[in-house]
């Protein structure tokens, strides 16, 4: 009886998770503009100057949004880059963070977006992971954790090494939040090497 109620308490745990993650974020954004607002209005104690900023803000952030979409280039931005750059260890950060971003955010289809399949972190074990860069016949690739994607490994393999996958970034992330059960694309399973030897070994014994 005990065992039985545990499984539905934990059926029920990951049933409102997704809720839970969403109320976070809604939560989070939030407390962002409140602490805008507040630091705002304690600067200058007037309702009409705050409301003017903010609504300023709002209105900034939006063209910029705006230049990037329709022109993929913005003049606030582009200055932004041109004063960070010159600033010794906050160049690299704000570098390195716009290249993460960017390989998430982009909708296009490039080498350095494929999901890849990798044995990790030993044979016979195989993971998704992204392929961040690629030099030469070498691939860079970041393998996320479950189920929070943003951690991992950064390891380098050879191409040989990997298999190829058809599933998208939002694909492969859902893959991973949901530790396997959100697979998109379930024959590629069947696709992987060692797993087709298996399946042939399993055939030869019948």
């Amino acid at each position: 009886m005990i065992k039985q109620l545990f499984k539905y308490f934990l059926l029920g745990v990951v049933a409102v998770i997704p809720i839970l993650v969403t109320i976070q974020i809604v939560l989070f954004t939030k407390q962002i503009l409140t602490d805008i607002i507040v630091s705002l209005y304690g600067y200058s104690a007037s309702y009409s100057f705050t409301t003017t900023l903010l609504a300023s803000s709002v209105a900034l952030l939006t063209y910029i949004g705006y230049s990037l979409a329709r022109y993929r280039r913005s003049l606030i931005i582009s200055a932004f880059d041109a004063v960070i750059g010159k600033i010794p260890l906050l160049n690299t950060i704000y570098r390195v963070t716009q290249k993460v971003l960017a390989m998430f955010a982009t909708e296009e289809k490039t080498a350095k977006r494929e999901v890849v399949y990798v044995e990790y972190p030993k044979e016979g074990v195989w993971m998704l992971a992204y392929v961040t860069n690629q030099i030469g016949e070498v691939y860079v690739l970041f393998i996320p954790t479950s189920p929070n994607p943003t951690s991992g490994f950064t390891v380098m393999v050879h191409q040989s090494k990997v298999v190829k996958s058809r599933m998208s970034i939002e694909q492969a992330a859902g893959f991973v939040i949901s530790v396997g059960a959100d697979y998109p694309i379930p024959e590629e399973a069947a696709k992987i090497p060692s797993f087709q030897a298996v399946r042939a070994l399993g055939s030869a014994g019948d």
